[in-house]
């Protein structure tokens, strides 16, 4: 019985088959790009997404030598699609930093509704939730958003456009709209009111796992797949990712590098703290049933390493492409082996947690005429590392203890990039063998629902380690010196450039 795991990312979508043992058996992966500009939109384009999904779908299912039963979906949060009565998209998805309802959420009437929208949602008002986005939208775009029908995530989009009836969204992405009630689970009418929409204009909220419809026959057959697959709602691709990495108990977290970098760990019960309001640490739904979660993450992450590559990696790219291998290989190869005399505030986008500050700046200290190329670059990763254990340091006050960390997304795949992690945290970090942690999670939960097998079996079976990284102790001693410093470094600069400023 095989099923399929669909992962709808910001940059790209794939979709992977297992068979009923967790075995891969093939792979699509398609690319799209993100239509950015100064004002602060960054959009996808939506039409051109689901076209994407729909390739990767036909050539998965048409290379796996097994028929797919049941597919999940996994998405990308907050981004949504407006889309008219006769299922017509009628606009592009603002992604998550798109920043132009910074405007919104500074207003005085969204400022002092803050804690209250956190103690209904689980979530900080911040311009990148669908709330303030359609906020947005209202303003500026009063002729598109009249005209819309219904406004839908990217897990539902797909659903509506597979054929599905009565398109549905896990609970986990639901939480990231900002419109969601955690607590009830359900859409809550008080902030739809604020918006003047009802529930009609959003699809149905469903546990993670729970079975959303099915392919209409007509798409299963131009999608190479037999008629009544089923559809299983995943929702946010984070903690899907984290139940792809097998995160089942309290004190384990998926340490996901991509795009982004983010640290999901699974809680025990919904936790709504003070110091979690502060630092801007949500709590929703995890993937599984009376598991919550948080999501502690940099909006710069594995951008950086990008950037380096754009910017500083010519020979790099050069050499790979010779030789037929990806430059970051080559880069992180060349990257110094010591930790480094520099120190990084890795703020080269708005940055994410605890400080959700949209015209943050990154900034390298110590620069010398003997600084190399290579220590710059390992500074860097430093840079993004700390954070992450600025992150780790508030949720650990909070009473949310991480014991185990669990390394997925093209970060893992580096020792030398995993070992600077496992130094700086201070902690060992598991490897996860598979690649596709979002799409293996979903497609557990689907064939957890097709075949009634629990899903802490599957998980059990399908789930597998190659592999602990340990801290080295010397280099773990001189990160926990350096962290006391990097502490203090942002709350120094922002102070230092307001009185520039003023």
């Amino acid at each position: 019985m095989a099923c399929m795991g669909i992962d709808i990312g910001t940059s790209g979508c794939k979709a992977v088959v297992f068979n009923e043992d967790g075995k891969e058996l093939s792979h699509s992966y398609r690319e799209y790009s993100i239509n950015i500009s100064a004002d602060g939109r960054a959009e996808l384009d939506s039409s051109k997404v689901i076209e994407s999904c729909f390739d990767v779908i036909r050539e998965a299912s048409g290379k796996s030598p097994e028929k797919v039963h049941a597919i999940g979906i996994s998405s990308q949060g907050e981004a949504f699609t407006p889309v008219d009565a006769k299922g017509r998209i009628l606009g592009n998805a603002m992604v998550s930093f798109d920043t132009r309802a910074n405007e919104i959420t500074e207003k005085e009437e969204w400022k002092n509704l803050r804690r209250k929208l956190y103690d209904i949602t689980g979530h900080s008002s911040h311009p990148m939730f669908t709330l303030f986005k359609l906020q947005w939208l209202k303003k500026n775009r009063n002729d598109l958003y009249g005209a819309a029908d219904k406004f839908l995530c990217f897990e539902d989009l797909l659903e509506m456009k597979l054929g599905v009836k009565k398109p549905a969204m896990g609970w986990p992405l639901a939480g990231r709209t900002m419109l969601f009630d955690v607590k009830k689970h359900q859409w809550d009418d008080e902030i739809l009111d604020l918006c003047g929409l009802s529930s009609d204009n959003l699809a149905r909220p469903l546990k993670s796992g729970s079975i959303a419809g099915t392919i209409s026959p007509e798409t299963a057959k131009s999608l190479s797949l037999t008629d009544n697959v089923i559809v299983v709602a995943g929702g946010h691709d984070q903690p899907c990712g984290a139940l792809g990495a097998g995160a089942v108990d309290d004190g384990c977290a998926m340490y996901a590098t991509g795009t982004v970098e983010c640290i999901c760990p699974v809680v025990s019960s919904l936790i709504q703290s003070d110091e979690l309001y502060k630092s801007n640490l949500c709590s929703y739904d995890y993937t599984l049933k009376n598991l919550y979660t948080t999501v502690a993450f940099s909006l710069t992450g594995g951008n950086i390493l990008k950037w380096f590559r754009d910017e500083f990696g010519s020979v790099e790219v050069t050499e790979a492409r010779k030789q037929g291998l990806n430059p970051y290989e080559l880069i992180l190869k060349n990257m110094s082996q010591t930790p480094s005399s520099l120190m990084v505030l890795p703020y080269f986008t708005p940055s994410g947690t605890p400080y959700f500050d949209t015209e943050a700046e990154g900034a390298v200290l110590g620069l010398k005429l003997s600084t190399t190329r290579g220590e710059f670059m390992r500074a860097l990763l430093e840079g993004v590392a700390f954070e992450m254990r600025l992150n780790l340091d508030i949720l650990n006050k909070a009473g949310i203890k991480i014991n185990e960390l669990r390394a997925i997304g093209g970060g893992a795949k580096s020792p030398a990039w995993t070992q600077l992690k496992a130094d700086v945290m201070n902690k060992p970090v598991s490897i996860v063998e598979t690649k596709e942690a979002g799409c293996l999670g979903v497609a557990m939960l689907a064939h957890s629902s097709c075949s009634g097998e629990k899903i802490e079996s599957v998980i059990g079976r399908w789930v597998k380690t190659s592999g602990v990284i340990h801290p080295n102790p010397e280099n773990a001693e001189y990160y926990n010196k350096r962290f006391e410093l990097y502490k203090d470094l942002y709350p120094s600069l922002k102070k230092n450039k307001v009185s520039t400023q003023s």
